[in-house]
Order: structure tokens, then sequence, then C-alpha cells
């Protein structure tokens, strides 16, 4: 007789619960975060306040700006805990990686690097890497580390997937800071790469991804 395990099977944390450890910790990360909350919640009370007076309604305009205001506080630690998350990233290996893979919308990614160029010292603190993205844009490769290793390791990598993948569109970036084309700054890496025009099939993204995933990795 098979034995039934769900009584014993954790329990999935409430959707306070789950707030709640967001909350905390986001402040972590950003110790201003609860002022900024604050901040959305009493602005967006008092906007629903104002209207809510001027119409004649001030009962029922709180009570349909508090649901509102907590939306905007939940908004704000969003917000806010992501800019923190992504400032801490900076200037860390594998940022790049860790930033591709919170993609949305049938992204085929990894946190490990698909090729390194390993500095003398033997550690990823001064090594290139380069780590990589299928979606329905096509491929997208992402270069971080020291400057020239890391552009001559991007163009290496770019050339080997378009012998494999022929035809497919190959988007190429690398982490850093300015205005030079093809960088672009880890915070802003994911809606860069979200926001790309769609050529691919789903069918197709598939394919591509399996036939990439033959050449291997690091």
């Amino acid at each position: 007789m098979a034995k039934d395990t769900t009584a014993n099977a954790p329990k999935k944390p409430g959707r306070i619960a789950q707030m709640r450890e967001v909350f905390t910790q986001s402040r972590t990360l950003d110790p201003q975060i609860a002022w900024w909350m604050l901040g959305a919640f009493v602005v967006t009370m008092a906007v629903a306040l104002a209207i809510g007076f001027a119409f004649g309604w001030p009962l029922y305009a709180a009570f349909l700006g508090l649901p509102l205001a907590a939306l905007a506080a939940t908004i704000v630690m969003s917000r806010r805990a992501e800019r923190a998350a992504y400032r801490r990233l900076e200037g860390q290996p594998g940022a790049a990686g860790a930033a591709l893979t919170s993609l949305r919308g049938g992204w085929f990614t990894s946190n490990d690097p698909v090729a390194v160029e390993a500095a003398r010292s033997g550690t990823l603190n001064d090594a290139a890497l380069v780590y990589r993205a299928v979606g329905r844009p096509g491929v997208v490769l992402v270069a971080e580390g020291p400057e020239a290793r890391a552009v001559k390791l991007l163009a290496a990598e770019r050339k080997k997937i378009e012998r494999v993948a022929s035809g497919v569109p190959v988007t190429t970036y690398r982490v850093g800071t300015g205005d030079a084309e093809g960088v672009v700054e880890i915070r802003k890496l994911t809606s860069k790469v979200q926001r790309m025009r769609p050529v691919l099939s789903k069918e197709e993204v598939v394919a591509v991804n399996k036939r990439l995933r033959a050449l291997g990795g690091v």
C-alpha cells in the first residue's frame, strides 16, 4: 500500500510570509527601503483622499486607496531591491550570468559561462567570461572581465555559434560602463535583452538551444 506523504510535505509559506521574507532580505541590501516604501504608501493614500474629498466620497476613496497604497509600496520595494542586488553584483565574477538567468519569456540561460579565458593568477577575478542566452530574438552573448580579452573571447564565441547555427541572429554585449557600442551596465542588461525584437519561433528556439548545447561549455 502506497504511503501518503501529503500530510508530511512542507507547507508553502503564505503570501504575507513571502512578502515579509522578501522585505527582510531587501532591507539587508538597502537599509533605506522601508522609508521609500512608507513614502510611496503615504503619497498614494494622500492622492486617493484628496480625490475623495474633492468628490465628496472620502471614506470610499480611503477604502480604494488602501490596497493601491499597499501595491505602490510593494512596487517600490521590488524596484529598490532589484537595483540594490545589481549594485552588489557589479564587478563580481558571474554577474552577467546571474543577470541573464532572470530573463523571462522562454529564454534558455545558465549561470555557467560558455567560454573562459583565465588570467595567469588562475582565478575568476581576472578572467574573461562569456555567457549565453537563447530566445526568440536569437542568441545573446555577454562578456565580462578585462576589456581586451573579453572582446577577443566574445568574437571567437560568436564565430563558433555562426558556424553551428547559420542564419540565427547573434547579438553581443560586454558588461562595463561608458557609451561605447555594445557596452552595457550590469543593471541595464536584463531589460535591454528583454526588449529585443523576437524573430524566431518557439520551436526554432528549442532547436537552436539543443544545437548549441551540443557544443558543450566550460
